[in-house]
């Protein structure tokens, strides 16, 4: 977690801590700043004024260790900011209700969450009472915008200004792939192996998952080499693709809440001859996939929270990381699903 300063904010995002008014000021003029250098109308920034003040309002009034991510979303004709917000309680009995005008708990106006939604060109949230609360929200300069098939986060050890974990997804012709990756280590060093892995990742040729995992290995060869894992949701075969080298997790869970764990190989991708080899997993429309880092214990279950299966991946991602990542470790969890 870094302090609320004018750095600027890296594509993988910057993480607040938000416990006073100073803090909330800080993380919306960090907001307007980022609005304007992706270029967003004046009006957008100005409503990305508002969710930003708002959200950070919300945990300073509402919750107990809240923290803000605040990061840049680029995409092929468009661009915005996005801002998830996360906090480890009271949480909300009913967030529809929590999201109309005038409901309050603490005597304001109760406009925040409604304002919030209101201004967005994307939002989701989960939240259980004694478990807390995830709000995740895009202002994008286009205010529509498609829901999401895949989302992650990254959060880096506590005292390093960068995370060596890392993922990207991406769509080559019929294929739909993920990578989640590992840098060895942690801090800067850590984060070049993970980015010369995703940018890797993102020209490497069609091919199968084992087949980029073996591109991913030659191309970090100049670095200090990292644990990743490939794979590819295919709903038309029913079938997820999966081929991992060293400690990343990889689960398919169910709506029923049913979890199976995914094979990685031992090795250091970029080093020695790492055996690689792909395993295939059934994989339908009600499935979730979920990959992490070894900074997330492997210990949770989908099915101690109701509901979320159903909600964004990014949100599912946030909440696991949450409850799951370790201060100690670089964590980063991807989520992603079979169907828009």
């Amino acid at each position: 977690m870094v302090p609320v300063t004018a750095q600027p904010v890296a594509d993988r995002g910057t993480w607040f801590r938000v416990e006073s008014g100073s803090a909330g000021s800080a993380v919306r003029r960090a907001a307007e700043r980022l609005g304007g250098q992706l270029g967003l109308p004046d009006g957008r920034i100005a409503d990305l004024a508002i969710v930003a003040a708002e959200l950070t309002s919300n945990l300073i009034k509402h919750a107990e260790d809240g923290v803000l991510l605040l990061r840049p979303v680029r995409r092929e004709l468009d661009a915005g900011v996005e801002l998830v917000a996360v906090d480890s309680g009271p949480g909300m009995a009913d967030l529809t209700d929590s999201a109309r005008d005038g409901h309050s708990t603490t005597g304001t106006l109760g406009i925040g969450l409604g304002a919030i939604v209101r201004q967005s060109s994307w939002f989701d949230a989960y939240s259980r009472p004694g478990r807390g609360t995830v709000i995740a929200v895009q202002v994008l300069a286009d205010p529509e915008t498609e829901r999401p098939w895949v989302g992650g986060l990254t959060r880096p050890l506590t005292g390093e200004p960068v995370s060596g974990d890392g993922y990207a997804w991406r769509v080559v012709g019929e294929r739909r792939q993920v990578l989640v990756t590992d840098g060895l280590g942690h801090g800067p060093l850590a984060a070049a192996a993970s980015d010369a892995a995703l940018t890797a990742f993102r020209a490497a040729p069609a091919s199968s998952p084992a087949d980029v995992v073996g591109h991913l290995h030659r191309a970090l060869s100049h670095t200090r080499g990292a644990a990743l894992a490939v794979a590819e949701p295919d709903p038309a075969a029913g079938l997820l693709r999966y081929a991992g080298l060293g400690n990343i997790a990889g689960v398919v869970t169910t709506r029923d809440g049913r979890q199976r764990g995914l094979v990685s190989l031992p090795g250091i991708a970029g080093h020695q001859r790492p055996t690689i080899r792909q395993y295939d997993y059934p994989f339908d429309a009600d499935s979730l996939l979920i990959m992490h880092s070894d900074g997330v214990v492997d210990r949770w279950r989908l099915a101690d929270y109701p509901g979320l299966v159903g909600r964004s991946p990014l949100v599912v991602a946030a909440t696991l990381l949450r409850d799951a990542g370790v201060r100690r470790d670089d964590a980063g969890v991807l989520v992603a699903r079979s169907w828009p």
